[in-house]
């Protein structure tokens, strides 16, 4: 391949990428674990993208041709290893939904990422994995294939280990990430095969994109720990479903809190009150239809827009949520009990009311429902 194509190439496969990490940098307010190790992904590959088109200034060696070949190499083979590293902590994230667990996985990785580069300084000197000629030509050292097989062994390890998982992997998710190790597989072969071509990159960009649309782009509207819809998609849906409403079509919204949920963390621990909400989850979603919208409103509490404009309709929801929490509760094997207090309305189309205003609405009675609990308490 030469410069020029390979110019032109790497710097689509630089467009694709920054255009999804400002996208996603501009979505996100936080960033837990998973979305960090993915941004990781994207800066690396952006980087070893320049830097891979610096080490094809072959020849020309009195000119500064000689310093990109140079240090273009050089980087290109320090840090391969380092995006498969990133992938597979990526990877065991959304598998076991662990950060501690996943961030224990760190150390070994950087062992390893550190001995790959302490072997590509030593090719400086000893040229194992390369070395550039006189005449600033690349050629391959008698270790390349020590270099390029830690690559390969750590992206095929993590395909393993999804394949392996798979039954802990969400249905919707397991595609993309067991696809994301194919592209990069066959770019590895063909860079074994054919001398000089290197598509690997841009091999893992389309990965990378394929991860995006399926995964990371819908994760930014997600809360990280229940898998329900975030504050900021709840916002922008509850503009649209207002917008969208008409005199004979309106909508309905549940707002819920949980009770006590402060002792329930305070007696049996924080894990304990994750296990909480995500149970608090699972009951509304086995009460809601397919169509139905909920999101994390606050750190314990819930949002559920319904297309419901009955306010008959909307009582029965209310009741068969009721209903789902007492089954719950009369299981005497569970650890604590659940609550909710519950503020719903529908939304009037002739108020004219804005979101917030509808939102404070809902929050009043939600308080109300709230105080009755205590008093009854």
């Amino acid at each position: 391949m030469n410069l020029a194509s390979n110019f032109i190439l790497n710097i689509y496969s630089i467009a694709i990428l920054a255009t999804i990490y400002f996208y996603s940098q501009n979505q996100n307010e936080k960033l837990f674990l998973q979305q960090k190790l993915y941004f990781g992904m994207l800066q690396i590959t952006i980087l070893l993208l320049i830097f891979d088109t610096f080490s094809r200034f072959d020849g020309k060696p009195d000119t500064i041709f000689s310093l990109l070949n140079q240090g273009g190499n050089f980087i290109v083979f320090a840090l391969s290893p380092v995006l498969p590293c990133l992938w597979m902590l990526y990877s065991h994230y959304e598998i076991f939904r662990d950060e501690t667990r996943t961030k224990r996985l760190m150390t070994p990785l950087a062992l390893l990422a550190a001995i790959n580069i302490v072997g590509t300084i030593l090719s400086l000197f000893f040229n194992w994995f390369y070395f550039i000629d006189e005449e600033n030509i690349y050629h391959r050292g008698p270790y390349f294939w020590a270099s390029a097989a830690l690559t390969f062994s750590l992206i095929f390890a993590t395909f393993l280990m999804i394949v392996f998982h798979r039954n802990k992997i969400e249905k919707k998710h397991y595609f993309s990430l067991v696809f994301f190790a194919v592209p990069p597989f066959l770019c590895i072969n063909l860079q074994l095969i054919v001398y000089g071509l290197s598509l690997i990159l841009n091999g893992l960009t389309l990965s990378l994109l394929i991860v995006f649309i399926t995964i990371q782009n819908r994760k930014m509207d997600t809360d990280y720990l229940t898998g329900v819809y975030n504050r900021k998609k709840l916002e922008s849906y509850l503009k649209y479903k207002i917008s969208s409403s008409t005199e004979q079509k309106t909508f309905s919204a549940i707002l819920i809190d949980l009770n006590n949920f402060k002792a329930i963390n305070d007696t049996y621990g924080h894990d304990m009150g994750d296990n909480a909400l995500e149970t608090s989850v699972a009951l509304l979603r086995s009460c809601l239809r397919s169509d139905d919208f909920i999101a994390r409103y606050g750190g314990d509490e819930f949002y559920i827009i319904l297309n419901i404009s009955d306010y008959a309709d909307l009582e029965q929801m209310v009741a068969r949520i009721h209903c789902s929490l007492e089954t719950y509760n009369a299981n005497p094997s569970k650890s604590y009990s659940l609550g909710f207090s519950m503020g719903y309305a529908v939304y009037d189309f002739h108020s004219q009311m804005k979101a917030d205003e509808f939102q404070k609405q809902v929050d009043l009675l939600m308080y109300e429902d709230k105080r009755s609990n205590k008093s009854i308490s």
